[in-house]
């Protein structure tokens, strides 16, 4: 099992939300799909170099009727000098009814760099269309006290896992957002997949960890499997665990 087929994500419209490696993931899909589109619901830092080609346009689906250069990035317009806007839900659900691209890779949250996540009541975007939604954390999280030095929203991770502010993360803890509807699966379309996601398994420490973590998903919520990666990689595909 290579990335794309691992992350369900050889055809139709992929979200990664979470915390720990969305953009990552996202770049390694997108260089491994034979026409990818980039995109986001959300703000995303500027990726350039991790696409043919960046089109900044209000009318995406003409730009990818018009496209020639994959894999394509598409966004409405920068918010600063370092990154963009996304479109809405809607604009991107109008992409993913065009035929010409293979897969519409979406970011459909933020994070502010953190390893770990809850989503906010405004979040994720996820736009209709999605039929993959890849719920991310960083095995480096574990062993870590729960503050916003490392996890954005720490509190909404409280209100999940029943850790106070400040307490050290668990690998189960890790585990019950991945898996609740408040956290990892918040927003998931009738009928999507969904394929939970550890990163930063950069050891063999690291890989024990997220194969707890795994183990404690697959015990929580009913996913077909959850990949162990290493996106900073060029094999970004540590295992799956099914």
């Amino acid at each position: 099992m290579d990335l794309v087929e691992a992350l369900a994500a050889e055809t139709g419209t992929v979200c990664a939300v979470g915390a720990g490696g969305k953009k990552s993931t996202l770049y390694a899909l997108a260089a491994r799909a034979e026409r990818a589109v980039v995109t986001a619901t959300v703000r995303i830092p500027d990726f350039d170099r991790h696409v043919d080609e960046v089109v900044v346009t209000e009318d995406p689906v003409a730009a990818l009727r018009e496209a020639d250069a994959w894999p394509l990035g598409l966004v409405p317009r920068r918010d600063r000098a370092d990154r963009y806007e996304g479109y809405d839900a809607e604009t991107v659900a109008a992409l993913a009814a065009e035929s010409v691209a293979t897969v519409t890779l979406v970011k459909a949250d933020g994070a502010r760099m953190c390893e770990f996540k809850a989503p906010g009541d405004r979040e994720p975007q996820i736009p209709p269309s999605a039929g993959t939604v890849l719920p991310i954390a960083s095995a480096r999280v574990v062993g870590k006290p729960l503050t916003d030095e490392r996890v954005h929203r720490p509190e909404r991770v409280a209100a999940i896992t029943g850790l106070s502010e400040g307490d050290v993360v668990r690998a189960e803890d890790v585990a019950a957002v991945l898996a609740d509807e408040r956290g990892g699966r918040k927003g998931v379309p009738d009928g999507a997949t969904v394929i939970p996601v550890v990163n930063k398994v950069d050891d063999g420490a690291l890989e024990s960890v997220a194969r707890e973590i795994a183990d404690e998903v697959l015990r929580r919520a009913d996913v077909p499997r959850v990949a162990l990666t290493r996106m900073a990689d060029d094999e970004p595909l540590v295992d799956v665990v099914d």
